[in-house]
């Protein structure tokens, strides 16, 4: 009966490994070390598939440049293979967080895919005399490249995933737009009355808003295209064969269909998160406004008696275990917080990209770590915005257009024609008797019926022209 446990050592000493794990003594040791979080990385599948491509395209371009032989070549590109089809990545298990700029993850990926290899080759789990995780599935590398490549890649696919979620739910505003662009209402500035717009317009706004959001995240998105493979440790290429750098980029771009570009400055890139702290900055920027836009709807909604009650958002729960029928806005509610956590992942990541040190950050796996997280809750926070949120959002047509009626804001429309101190008065005699502007001015027989009925008409109110005569 065949052992259930393998012996793996490194210069520190040995580990018993059970004989159903695919990775290894490192990784072993990055348990002990970094119970941090109790997040693995195995939670990120898509940095898991680019650090599967990093280690394919090396693979590739070691085979090519007659440092890697071909049999083991083909067997780490087939375990890399399997490990971007989504296979084994609950052999990837180290802490998201953790200390030496990633060296855990690297090993831990190079640790499943040369016993992976190994496996394919006929050759039991630990056989490292013949496929080693770093002699073979590591060369040409180091940490310092292929962590921040993998991540790089990811990070490009991931941004993809926002910027869709990102299009439909702009794309949804712009159906209410429409749908709401005869719906009179009153807009506000410091949440007082101003002066009479449609529903239509101020969704339309939302609309262009995430618009813009999109143009800002593909700008920034496009910074992680340049990318280090081949600096190996510090930029240097130590350890690489010559012309390795450029064939590795080249075979990176052909089989993730990204078109990544090796850095001119392989030292500068090395120890640089600049593009980390640009996309952040960018999330955060998305964060900020469409929190804004979601504290607009609950204000819109607030009520529905004593409140705007403008708006109805969707009825998901009960909303209080005390008060019968309250509803609360609970997904604005939820995508607030959401963007809370990514102002707050923008800081943490400010610091870790200004903690680097000379040639190397060895901050990044928290950088990772927020980055990911701000990427993928954006993400879901907007496809949850749409679908629970905005898609059922009703207007209360003739609630809206009583208040504008019945509003003294609406006497703004009648400066150009009375003066601002007359129309000062009006609105005085207004708010002190509760009159209306419409029946104040007509009593007071300033304007003529045809005039009256001209400015305050819907559609003026809607989209004003500009009206000076007196008749």
């Amino acid at each position: 009966m065949a052992e259930s446990y393998r012996i793996e050592k490194d210069f520190l000493g040995e580990r018993e490994i059970s004989n159903d794990l695919y990775y290894g003594v490192q990784t072993v040791r990055a348990l002990e070390n970094f119970p941090i979080t109790g997040i693995q990385i195995a939670r990120t599948p898509v940095f898991i598939v680019g650090l599967a491509y990093v280690k394919k395209a090396a693979a590739m371009a070691n085979r090519d440049l007659g440092v890697l032989e071909p049999d083991k070549a083909e067997a780490i590109m087939a375990a890399c293979e399997d490990v971007i089809s989504g296979k084994y990545h609950d052999q990837f298990v180290v802490d998201v967080i953790q200390g030496g700029a990633g060296t855990s993850t690297n090993m831990n990926a190079n640790e499943v895919i040369a016993n992976r290899a190994l496996e394919i080759m006929g050759h039991p789990k630990g056989a490292y005399h013949i496929i080693h995780p770093n002699d073979h599935v590591n060369l040409s590398q180091s940490t310092n490249d292929a962590y921040p490549t993998a991540f790089r890649i990811s990070v490009y696919y991931v941004t993809n995933f926002l910027i869709e979620a990102l299009k439909n739910l702009q794309t949804s505003f712009e159906k209410k737009g429409k749908e709401f662009e005869q719906v009179l209402k009153m807009g506000r500035t410091q949440l007082q009355d101003a002066v009479p717009m449609t529903l239509g317009q101020e969704f339309n706004a939302f609309a262009v808003n995430i618009g813009e959001n999109i143009m800002r995240i593909r700008e920034a998105r496009n910074l992680v295209l340049d990318i280090n493979l081949g600096a190996t440790a510090i930029g240097s290429k130590i350890n690489a064969p010559e012309g390795y750098p450029r064939l590795a980029v080249e075979h990176l771009r052909n089989i993730t269909d990204i078109p990544v570009t090796l850095s001119h400055d392989l030292f500068e890139a090395t120890w640089d998160t600049g593009d980390y702290v640009q996309i952040s900055g960018v999330l955060k920027r998305i964060a900020v406004r469409l929190s804004k836009i979601c504290n607009d709807l609950r204000l819109l909604s607030s009520g529905p008696r004593c409140g705007f009650n403008e708006i109805n958002l969707p009825k998901l729960q009960p909303g209080s275990s005390i008060m019968p029928g309250k509803v609360n806005p609970v997904i604005p509610e939820v995508v607030n917080q959401v963007c809370f956590l990514v102002i707050g992942h923008d800081v943490t990541i400010s610091f870790a990209a200004e903690a680097g040190q000379l040639q190397l950050n060895v901050m990044e796996p928290v950088i990772a770590y927020c980055l990911y997280q701000s990427l993928e809750t954006l993400t879901t926070a907007s496809n949850t915005l749409r679908t629970k949120c905005i898609d059922g959002i009703s207007a209360n047509v003739e609630h809206s257009r009583n208040m504008v009626l019945n509003s003294v804001g609406i006497v703004t429309a009648l400066s150009p024609i009375l003066g601002y101190e007359i129309t000062s008065q009006i609105a005085k005699e207004a708010f002190e008797t509760g009159g209306s502007v419409i029946d104040i001015v007509r009593s007071k027989e300033l304007l003529s019926d045809e005039t009256i009925d001209k400015v305050f008409s819907i559609e003026n109110l809607m989209n004003p022209t500009f009206i000076t005569k007196r008749k």
